[in-house]
Order: C-alpha cells, then sequence, then structure tokens
C-alpha cells in the first residue's frame, strides 16, 4: 500500500496542475544538453554533434521517473543556418511520454559573438498503463481499464548568445498548453492533467581560459506556471581541456526542501578530440531522501570533425 501511494505521488508530481510541479525532465549534466531545451542552440558547436543520456532518478523508488534524450545537430555548409532533431522519453510509473522534435536555428553576427533564433516543431505522445496500477478506491472513474494515449504537436522558440568567453540562453520548447484527462467525464477534465509552458533561462561563463585548470560557472532557471521557480547553479574545473570535475546545488523544487532540492557531483571526460563521456550522481537533500539512493546520469557526446579542424572554445559551450 505503501509503495502504491508514493507511486501515485510521483505521477502527481510531474504531471498535474492541481499539485504544482515541474512536468518537463531535469538534467544534472544540463551544460551538455543544451538542445533539448533550446533550439537555438542547433549548429552552435560548429560540427555535426550526436549526444545519448540515461537518467535514473530515485533510484529504489518504484515508479521513479526514468528518461532518456538522443540529440543531433549540425549547421549547414558555409551558411548561418542550423538544423537539429531531439527525441525525448520519460517514464513515471505507469506513464510515459516520447517527444520527437526538430529544429531550426539562425545565426547573426552580434558584439564579437553570434546570436541565434530558434525554431522547434514537436509531435508528442502521452500514454498511461492503467492495467498496471493497482486502485485504492474500487471503480474510480478516472482509471481506464485498458491503456490511454494521445498524441498532440506543439512547437516552440529560443534565443542563445555565444562568443569565446559566456553564453546566454531563453527558450520556451512548447508555447501550447494540452489537455492530458483521459477520462471522458466533464467535471474531472479540466483538474486532472494539463500541460503548461515551461520556459528556460540558462547561462555560463569561461575563466582562466588560457590555463591548465580552467573554471566554467553555469546556471540553468526553469519556471512554470503554479510550480517553484527552480535553479540549477553549478561550477566545472577543466584540467589540461580533458578532464571535467564539477558540481551543482538545485532549489527550488520542493517548498518544504530549506536547504534545497539536490547536490550534484558531476564527471566528464575527453576520452578523444571527437568523444566525450560524462557521469553525474544527485544526492537528494528534500523530503524523498528517506526513499531512493540517489540519481543517476550518463551520457555520450559525439562530435564529427575533420583532421583539420582545431579544438576551439565553443566546445566548452
Amino acid at each position: 500500500m505503501r509503495t502504491i501511494k508514493i507511486l501515485f505521488f510521483l505521477v502527481g508530481l510531474f504531471w498535474t496542475v492541481v499539485l504544482g510541479a515541474q512536468q518537463e525532465a531535469q538534467y544534472t549534466q544540463f551544460m551538455f544538453n543544451k538542445l533539448a531545451f533550446n533550439p537555438a542552440y542547433a549548429g552552435n558547436a560548429g560540427f555535426p554533434c550526436f549526444s545519448v543520456l540515461h537518467r535514473s532518478q530515485w533510484v529504489g523508488l518504484e515508479g521513479a521517473p526514468v528518461s532518456q534524450v538522443l540529440n543531433f545537430h549540425t549547421p549547414l555548409k558555409n551558411e548561418p543556418v542550423g538544423i537539429g532533431m531531439t527525441i525525448l522519453h520519460d517514464r513515471v510509473g505507469p506513464a510515459s511520454k516520447w517527444s520527437y522534435q526538430l529544429k531550426y536555428s539562425y545565426r547573426i553576427p552580434v558584439a564579437n559573438g553570434k546570436l541565434s533564433i530558434g525554431l522547434q516543431g514537436t509531435l508528442k505522445r502521452y500514454r498511461v498503463d492503467f492495467s498496471a496500477t493497482n486502485a485504492i478506491q474500487q471503480g474510480d472513474v478516472l482509471l481506464l481499464d485498458d491503456p490511454a494515449s494521445k498524441i498532440f504537436p506543439n512547437f516552440g522558440v529560443g534565443f542563445y548568445y555565444q562568443n569565446n568567453k559566456f553564453f546566454l540562453g531563453a527558450s520556451l520548447p512548447n508555447i501550447l498548453g494540452a489537455d492530458l484527462s483521459f477520462s471522458k467525464e466533464t467535471e474531472y477534465r479540466t483538474d486532472f492533467s494539463q500541460e503548461t509552458p515551461h520556459f528556460y533561462f540558462m547561462g555560463g561563463l569561461i575563466l582562466n581560459s588560457e590555463s591548465i585548470a580552467k573554471f566554467k560557472p553555469s546556471i540553468l532557471v526553469k519556471y512554470t506556471q503554479h510550480a517553484p521557480v527552480t535553479i540549477d547553479l553549478n561550477t566545472m574545473v577543466i584540467l589540461y581541456d580533458k578532464f571535467w570535475i564539477g558540481a551543482s546545488y538545485r532549489m527550488g523544487g520542493d517548498l518544504g526542501a530549506s536547504i534545497g532540492e539536490s547536490i550534484d557531483a558531476i564527471i566528464q571526460i575527453q576520452l578523444s578530440r571527437s568523444l566525450r563521456a560524462g557521469f553525474a550522481y544527485d544526492f537528494s537533500l528534500s523530503k524523498l531522501r528517506d526513499y531512493n539512493s540517489g540519481t543517476y546520469e550518463f551520457m555520450l557526446d559525439y562530435c564529427i570533425k575533420k583532421n583539420d579542424q582545431v579544438l576551439t572554445n565553443p566546445r566548452f559551450f
């Protein structure tokens, strides 16, 4: 019974407006996963790049969130245009979501850097397997007998500025709201499950750029209506341009957690001039810390570079 209650708490935490929660997945290695947040980043790495990320959140808690991301983006040859694609998959208890995103960006030279304007088109599929649930109250009209799904489109915009020293970005990946309720009863549809727009603001800079030990602080701010603002603060140390070691502090996800949501550790290794691997671990500070053994995140990033191309500062961003 205790596990079932926690399971429904998690579904509500991520999906309902009534509980006032962030609905989109969060990523500890956000500074290396900017395309998933902002379409304007497409092509800004300077090379065709692929990345994959897996996140297992609150390990040990039945029905806890699990997320995967696949990114690809590239600048078009001899044009200020970038294109990209992101595929997202999230699973929380009996509920799952697939998101297929196409991205376009146009870069304009501004003040020794480039300002990118991005557009995004999205197709989402939500699915809930009601047969995997165990209703506490028999005959609950909100629980259907069979799996149910919904498919709907969306679109978004983003802005991203980058030079050799810092980056700034703002985005609204999904402008349209959506009714995710599967109930046919009118009296339940307005408050069971609604998707709302999420705003993202990000920034970061490189310090001691000529040193063997570089510092890269970054910030990500997430906002959606009816939910607390979530802020991720991160600092990375880059040693010999090969080893990335850092820590993050996340605040705002749990209004009852005065000390914050989590403390995170990140390690990345530049395995070759094209391939980088990363690992992150989150230690929960919220009330859920007694019910899980932490959050794990793995990622790989691969950029296709020609032999005559050198590594430059944009790879830090």
